[in-house]
């Protein structure tokens, strides 16, 4: 009966892990329109044409243009790129966290984090009209699981990591507004929800973990002549990365 439970157990982590990956090639598949109309340089429009100024209709799909000729190249990045990530993203996610309902939470965050993550590097910029619903919807959707039995997190921690975290980037931008930009402020109360789950050691390690990558990549710009030491670069995606090894090590340890 142990045996036959084990592999019960172990064909339902397969499934869970399988429609994990599956959820995040279907949602990635879908952020290319998004990610080209949200890449717009600070103070302009959000894009509402395509490069031959056809009108771009809705904000979910393929990034190509069926009024321009079938031989021009999609106006944004390609679907396989976004799929193959988000999948790889909500596989790893589902691997750490397993059955626990937490995982519902971050299956629904992870694909809104990598448009993120991919318009910040493009055009230094994070859209309010993510980040801020980001964060609300994280703490929402936390609290709703912390009413569900077998959850391995707590809600008043997620709270408090969000308000943590936003305090501590918004002074970094008070001290220098050139190196740290206000929209990563706002993203860090999503971060900090999210690593505040699993307890203030994850918030701790996330944090860090952003901090080192975005630390590690702008050296290696330096050294390969790419930047200078004063360069700014786009940190969303590196506090975006640390928050999602944060929540990785949390969920293994939970």
């Amino acid at each position: 009966m142990s045996l036959a439970l084990g592999l019960g157990l172990l064909g339902l982590d397969v499934l869970v892990l399988v429609v994990a990956a599956a959820w995040g090639a279907v949602t990635g598949v879908l952020l290319p329109r998004a990610a080209y109309r949200f890449s717009a340089p600070a103070g302009e429009a959000w894009h509402e044409r395509c490069p031959r100024t056809h009108p771009v209709r809705g904000w979910l799909g393929r990034a190509r243009c069926g009024q321009c000729p079938a031989d021009e190249p999609p106006y944004g990045p390609g679907a396989a790129l976004f799929a193959t990530v988000t999948a790889l993203v909500c596989a790893a996610l589902a691997a750490a966290t397993g059955t626990r309902p937490e995982l519902a939470v971050w299956l629904l965050l992870a694909p809104v984090g990598v448009l993120l993550a991919v318009v910040d590097l493009r055009v230094r910029r994070l859209p309010d009209p993510l980040t801020l619903p980001l964060a609300g919807a994280a703490l929402a959707l936390l609290g709703l699981t912390a009413l569900v039995p077998e959850h391995a997190g707590e809600w008043t921690t997620a709270v408090l990591g969000a308000l943590a975290l936003g305090a501590g980037y918004c002074v970094l931008f008070l001290i220098n507004p050139a190196g740290m930009g206000f929209g990563d402020v706002k993203l860090a109360l999503s971060a900090g929800a999210v690593l505040g789950w699993y307890g203030w050691p994850t918030v701790m390690l996330g944090t860090f973990a952003g901090f080192l990558l975005g630390a590690l990549y702008g050296g290696a710009l330096v050294v390969v002549r790419r930047a200078g030491r004063g360069t700014a670069i786009a940190f969303g995606p590196f506090l975006i990365a640390g928050a999602f090894l944060g929540v990785l090590a949390g969920a293994y340890a939970a």
